[in-house]
């Protein structure tokens, strides 16, 4: 039986709200297609007005729920005046009544890489806590620190932003010990104007640094002391650490090699070294785990332990996941799924974890990264170059602004343009060949999600149909699979 995470009167001293009658719960939920029985439904009012739900909630065997307005529900209710408010509340109350050391990340790539690779060292240390998915937004955050259990030693926190002026408040909501900017890029910069914004917004995760805490920076970012000088204005008696290749960095990725598959990794901590395997392709995995690791031992874990934990650690779902695709005419081609977004910064390393695969093609579907601002085209034209460095014989491209990287493109590389991601389905079905390598990324609002799934759906049916015609195929000479 699940513990008791909150009691309504935990809630009730949390958030001065009132309980219809009594009822504990072992979680907190805001989607009641995944709603656990004993859960609280907090009703949050976002895309839909989660008040809509409260019946649903209560048919799946939601054991309360906390809401801003009165619901004719047949389960207990708790009343607040704002959903939001209160659950910020009670994410203040659960911060308060745990002793875990906090942790969190924000940057413009790679924050929910290493997200992931602390999740796992903590969980492999003892009692931990993480974010679902991402969930690094103006509820995700006070929704991840409000369901963090009162045992728990070690806690990690994303952080992200949309719209200027979101980091901070968040920062300040959970008060890390150590808090870490993993890489400065072109993002956001439709509602931030320039990179030293971007910069300068990444840098308000200190705003809320406990005294004492840390300061972690990407030493070679150019932006280092920048974001080093905002850290210590923050929070004066932080220490400062960095990661990086360079030798001031406290964590240094010493050496990095890959046989196209996987990745193997030397990394030096404080003047300690440990080797790390990885289940990923790309230098940029490797400095993630370069920074996951001086997380892990600011917070009391041995580098050979934390280095332990992440043998194996592969790329989280639409961030560089490989996956074997069946074609219907025998063979496969292997898909990397990058879907998840892109930036100017990201959309380079992918390409270039793309060339470190052997393969006798490697091809790349690309759609348009957004909100880049008004280098929109030269970023689009910029990728030119990657695409090439990394041996791509032909792209798929989505999206208008992907014009300027099809006129940028060296001759003698295919080149294939869409409106958008759906029209590029048929076009990437029919090139694929036996043994290719295939690299989808774009801006998740670019739709190249779509394109992966129906391309795993394709290599499904493409599966039951060839065991289908197994005996077949052999009697042809052909081998089933």
């Amino acid at each position: 039986m699940a513990d008791t995470l909150w009691t309504c009167e935990d809630i009730e001293a949390a958030t001065g709200g009132r309980a219809s009658r009594p009822f504990t719960a072992t979680g907190l939920s805001i989607d009641t297609r995944s709603i656990r029985p004993g859960e609280l439904f907090v009703a949050l009012a976002d895309r839909r007005d989660g008040h809509e739900f409260v019946d649903a909630a209560f048919a799946a065997g939601a054991a309360g729920a906390l809401v801003s307005r009165h619901v004719d529900a047949e389960g207990p209710v708790l009343i607040v005046d704002d959903v939001l408010d209160a659950l910020k509340d009670m994410a203040v109350a659960a911060r308060a009544r745990s002793p875990a050391i906090r942790t969190a990340v924000t940057g413009s790539v790679g924050k929910t890489s290493v997200k992931e690779m602390l999740a796992r060292i903590y969980a492999a240390a003892g009692p931990a806590h993480w974010p679902e998915k991402s969930f690094n937004n103006h509820w995700g955050v006070p929704l991840t620190l409000a369901r963090m259990p009162e045992a728990t030693a070690r806690a990690i926190f994303e952080i992200g932003m949309s719209t200027p002026g979101e980091i901070a408040p968040r920062s300040r909501l959970v008060r890390p010990h150590h808090a870490l900017i993993t890489k400065i890029a072109p993002a956001h910069l439709e509602g931030v104007g320039s990179i030293e914004g971007v910069a300068d917004e990444k840098a308000d995760i200190f705003a809320g640094l406990e005294a004492g805490g840390t300061i972690i920076v990407p030493e070679d970012d150019v932006f280092r002391e920048r974001l080093a000088r905002q850290g210590r204005a923050a929070c004066p008696t932080a220490s400062l650490e960095s990661f990086g290749t360079a030798r001031e960095a406290t964590a240094r990725l010493v050496s990095v090699d890959t046989d196209g598959v996987s990745s193997r990794a030397e990394i030096e901590v404080a003047g300690h070294r440990a080797k790390v395997e990885l289940a990923a392709v790309g230098e940029h995995w490797a400095m993630n785990a370069t920074a996951a690791l001086l997380m892990a031992t600011l917070t009391g874990i041995k580098l050979g332990d934390a280095a332990d934990a992440l043998r194996g650690f592969g790329p989280p779902p639409g961030r560089g996941t490989a996956q074997a695709l069946a074609l219907p005419y025998g063979g496969t081609a292997l898909l990397v799924d990058d879907s998840y977004n892109a930036n100017p910064e990201s959309m380079r390393a992918a390409l270039e974890a793309l060339g470190e695969r052997r393969a006798p093609r490697r091809l790349a579907a690309l759609g348009e990264m957004l909100e880049i601002g008004d280098g929109t085209r030269e970023a689009h034209a910029g990728l030119a170059g990657a695409v090439e460095a990394a041996g791509v014989t032909e792209v798929f491209l989505a999206g208008e602004a992907m014009g300027a990287l099809e006129e940028a493109l060296a001759p003698g590389i295919g080149c294939t343009r869409a409106a958008d991601a759906d029209s590029l389905e048929e076009k990437v079905k029919n090139s694929l060949r036996d043994g290719d390598v295939l690299l989808i990324k774009g801006s998740n609002a670019s739709g190249m999600g779509r394109l992966a799934d129906a391309l795993r759906d394709w290599s499904r049916e493409a599966s039951a149909s060839v065991m289908g015609s197994g005996a077949e195929r052999t009697a042809r000479g052909q081998d089933a699979v």
